[in-house]
């Protein structure tokens, strides 16, 4: 069993790389998005009388958690603004859930991690837990508001779960994911992505949490862009029962990459910890990996990041605000200058950033990052209106969870949802 196991990872088989997770089955919306008489130009919504744009609040973080499981006291309310603001799409992504060690590498996921992870989420979305300021809790609370996981999905170490507010989700139609491994031997997933695609109304979007090669190196930053290249060339989605979706990453509407993207800054570490002391980000920007990327390179150029205003988010001595290596290293140690690893970049138009910025929980070596998006939605008035009637309270679904699979030739429901009229 062991060495089969090996063995599929290695020739990237199977491995239900195209399953993931959910609360809900989306089959019955999916139903509509293929329904003939929408095919119809004077009911497609392309008209303007038939066609209007909403815009959206979406909320993306990044976060590599150095092997370390959460404690079920974990502070995530400040991190995800519950107590001020709610956003109507969450996407999380980490990096390193599980330590990266042979056995986790090799061997078959963990779900015990994911579940805890998306518990944990979701008690703080849905402001069962805490607020840790503390006043007036209950006006603090979401406005009453849902929300529902339409895809998680893990690979080795990095891990992605996308949360919708309920009302939304009636309009979320072919999920699906896709996991490329970039690591040991060029295709493990101890280094890689895991990207999710759906469309919401009529505008397709695509998040692809990635973890790239580590190293601190000279030219160690080539075989990051050449794992970005990778990523983008073999991530692959079901093209859907009409054959008109989105297949590849740059196809979609809607492009945010999230992850551990592992970039350093060219500088002598001396130089570099230096200018962090000072808290000179432009010159240390200068000489940023990733921007030099975004600018003058060749698979990322023509992406856009948001400005960064904050300390560099790696390495830290874990349960500490001191960089490793601020005191005299011992023999044989390695010694790693402080980088802006975690990043959060974009592409296409529809989007519009409005914070970026970083946590500062003490739970790994690397702190947190988020950026808040407003992001343009085609709406179909006709859709909406047949959705509503199909999903009207007329119908009492009953709800459970389910795990759903996305396969090429659409999705497959291992369980059933049943209506009563």
């Amino acid at each position: 069993m062991w060495t089969r196991l090996v063995a599929n990872k290695i020739l990237r088989k199977g491995l239900g790389s195209n399953n993931f997770v959910a609360d809900y089955p989306i089959n019955i919306e999916d139903s509509l998005v293929g329904f003939p008489i929408l095919e119809d130009p004077s009911l497609s919504g392309k008209s303007n009388l038939n066609h209007h744009r909403d815009t959206l609040k979406v909320f993306v973080s990044t976060w590599n958690v150095g092997g370390v499981a959460p404690d079920e006291d974990l502070a995530m309310e400040d991190f995800l603004d519950t107590c001020n603001n709610s956003y109507d799409i969450y996407v999380l992504g980490f990096q390193e859930i599980v330590p990266l060690k042979a056995s986790n590498v090799l061997g078959s996921e963990n779900a015990n991690l994911c579940m805890k992870w998306n518990s944990l989420i979701r008690e703080t979305l849905s402001g069962n837990r805490d607020c840790r300021h503390g006043s007036d809790y209950e006006k603090k609370r979401m406005h009453g508001r849902e929300y529902h996981c339409i895809v998680s999905k893990q690979m080795v170490g990095i891990f992605i779960s996308v949360w919708i507010r309920s009302e939304l989700r009636p309009y979320v139609s072919h999920p699906s994911v896709s996991c490329v491994g970039c690591g040991v031997m060029f295709c493990l997933g101890n280094k890689g992505s895991v990207s999710v695609r759906f469309l919401l109304h009529e505008t397709s979007f695509c998040f692809v949490c990635t973890h790239l090669a580590s190293g601190g190196k000279e030219g160690d930053e080539k075989w990051r862009t050449s794992n970005m290249a990778e990523i983008l060339s073999r991530t692959a989605f079901p093209r859907g029962p009409l054959l008109n979706l989105p297949r590849k990453v740059l196809d979609h509407d809607r492009v945010i990459v999230l992850g551990d993207l592992n970039y350093r800054i060219s500088l002598p570490e001396a130089t570099t910890r230096e200018l962090v002391n000072r808290k000179e980000w432009d010159a240390l920007l200068d000489k940023d990996q990733l921007r030099m990327e975004l600018m003058n390179g060749h698979v990322l150029q023509g992406w856009h990041e948001g400005t960064i205003q904050f300390a560099p988010t790696y390495k830290y001595i874990p349960n500490s605000d001191l960089y490793y290596g601020c005191f005299q290293a011992k023999k044989g140690e390695k010694r790693r200058s402080p980088a802006w690893c975690d990043r959060i970049i974009w592409c296409g138009k529809g989007l519009k950033q409005n914070l970026y910025t970083r946590g500062e929980s003490w739970l790994s070596d690397h702190r947190p990052v988020k950026a808040i998006f407003t992001a343009e939605v085609g709406v179909s008035r006709t859709l909406r209106g047949l959705r509503s009637l199909f999903l009207s309270e007329r119908f009492d679904p009953v709800a459970s969870r389910f795990v759903v699979s996305s396969k090429d030739d659409g999705l497959l429901c291992k369980g059933r949802s049943s209506f009563q009229i």
